[in-house]
């Protein structure tokens, strides 16, 4: 992603952060506001160039941390800070045979998302007890795809797989391994008593890199000068037969990841709760 590029949306996200924390200092005061943390556990994983569509595929443990500000019964504000792992590989798709590329990568991700609940809800209600959602905002993510070499885990960004930075492709810069996404998902929550809320949420992530599996564009190398013991030009081209020009990734898309699980968070009231001078208020808030 061009420089310029990121450090517009890195700015814009400071502001959104910025924002975020504004929002929340001026409606503390406001009736029945309440924050919930608590931690969440469930499965990463990716769709890109290695595999083109089959979710769940290969996916691997994550968990995190979430911290929900709930600012009516329909809406609430949500940070996420989320860890796990993605893979992927032509063996395991079996689609694009004689490719024989293959990856893993840590995920690590930072998140605002805001939620609509599509009935009343808060946790602690006697009554509005459980309400389905979706969620979206925006991210940043880190990551760094590797792939086994002569038995070893190699990093691969800085092996430069599609020819980025040299003479041949003065165009193709090295990617970056930190980036944007903008998280979109749905979920189920529910309040166990006065204190704890639990729930289900699966999302996915539209990110603005393509290289989270190390694959974009086109193979730059000649096969006939490939030294299987060069972990720069072997990684290129695993399978030794293909030509400068022929198309390795596609470009045209950018890569995806998701994180799926359940999660608990404990509730914080941030301010005094209804009193009986409101029937309604007092049956929903307690």
């Amino acid at each position: 992603m061009p420089l310029k590029s990121f450090n517009y949306i890195w700015n814009m996200l400071r502001k959104s952060i910025f924002l975020f924390v504004y929002f929340i200092l001026i409606t503390m005061s406001t009736k029945a506001q309440y924050l919930e943390t608590g931690i969440t556990g469930g499965l990463s994983y990716y769709l890109g160039d290695l595999n083109h569509a089959t979710q769940f595929s290969q996916a691997q443990p994550a968990g995190g941390i979430v911290v929900r500000y709930n600012y009516t019964t329909r809406w609430a504000l949500k940070g996420n800070l989320l860890i796990g792992s993605l893979k992927g590989s032509d063996e395991a798709t079996g689609k694009t045979p004689g490719r024989n590329l293959s990856f893993q990568s840590s995920i690590s991700e930072f998140s605002l998302q805001a939620e609509l609940n599509f009935l009343e809800y808060f946790t602690g209600s006697k009554r509005d007890v459980f309400t389905p959602y979706l969620f979206g905002g925006i991210a940043l993510f880190m990551f760094n795809p590797k792939a086994e070499f002569q038995g070893n885990l190699i990093e691969l960004q800085p092996l430069n797989t599609e020819g980025q930075n040299t003479l041949a492709y003065p165009d193709r810069k090295p990617y970056v391994l930190t980036n944007f996404s903008f998280p979109f998902g749905m979920g189920v929550k529910f309040s166990l008593n006065k204190k704890v809320c639990a729930g289900i949420e699966w999302g996915m992530r539209k990110t603005l890199s393509d290289y989270i599996d190390d694959l974009s564009t086109t193979y730059y190398l000649e096969s006939s000068i490939i030294d299987p013991n060069n972990a720069e030009q072997f990684m290129s081209d695993p399978d030794m037969t293909h030509r400068p020009g022929m198309q390795r990734g596609t470009s045209k898309t950018t890569d995806w990841y998701s994180f799926a699980g359940v999660f608990i968070t404990y509730k914080f009231s941030l301010a005094k709760e209804p009193t009986c001078n409101d029937f309604r208020n007092v049956q929903r808030f307690k």
